[in-house]
């Protein structure tokens, strides 16, 4: 990125980056912040690839899925790389397309993708596979070398979980109790529900510590009359 901004004058430069670094930064917690920095940067540097690819994600993750798509193709147009295709068809899928992702899941741009994208492409085609309501294909689709090896990649956990998802919705539960339990052991930096999805599962319910007015420990009930329920 910061090579693409070479091409800019320097205080132009430095204004396209701040406004980049503050996307960055805000698009996980306040989306609509980081959206309205990638805008920003957009009007001051649209011609640079970096640019359209931030402002995609900005608008992705905002729902913003006719947008988003349109400047993800700007940038694959610019730059000719692949990386962006599974997000594409993504963004098929928000609007409301399942279809289209499936028939990108098949292109042979997917060949040309690292491991991480494939893995990715695999995630999106599944998710199309349940908006289609397919869900014993959207769980053939998840079946792969990936979800059954034992070492712990970047993808691992949300592999897992959205395998166990898709067995629970097949009605599947105690496949899918498995899947989640894998999937809490992959995910190391809580980047999915896992734990909580697995919990659920096994019938433990997590009550506020506190009484009705926030002023103290609630009472404890009678013997018995929580068996079975777990308290954080």
């Amino acid at each position: 990125m910061r090579q693409e901004l070479q091409s800019l004058p320097k205080t132009l430069a430095d204004d396209v980056a701040r406004n980049l670094v503050m996307t960055g930064r805000l698009i996980d917690e306040d989306a609509e912040g980081a959206y309205a920095y990638a805008k920003i940067a957009l009007r001051l540097a649209s011609r640079v690839a970096a640019v359209r690819e931030a402002a995609g994600f900005a608008a992705y993750a905002n729902q913003k899925y006719e947008e988003a798509l349109a400047e993800f193709r700007t940038a694959r147009r610019m730059t000719g790389n692949v990386e962006l295709w599974p997000v594409m068809a993504d963004c098929e899928r928000g609007r409301g397309r399942p279809e289209k992702a499936l028939e990108m899941a098949g292109a042979p741009e997917v060949h040309k993708l690292d491991k991480a994208g494939q893995v990715e492409m695999r995630l999106v085609a599944a998710g199309a596979r349940r908006d289609m309501d397919q869900v014993d294909a959207a769980i053939v689709t998840l079946q792969s070398p990936e979800l059954a090896s034992h070492s712990v990649q970047p993808w691992t956990a949300r592999l897992r979980y959205a395998y166990a998802d898709a067995l629970l919705a097949a009605g599947r539960q105690d496949e899918a109790r498995e899947w989640f339990a894998k999937a809490v052991e992959a995910d190391r930096d809580g980047s999915t529900d896992a734990s909580d999805r697995l919990a659920e599962l096994d019938g433990v319910e997590f009550v506020d510590a506190l009484d009705e007015d926030g002023n103290g420990a609630a009472e404890p009930s009678e013997a018995g009359e929580d068996a079975g329920t777990d308290r954080d």
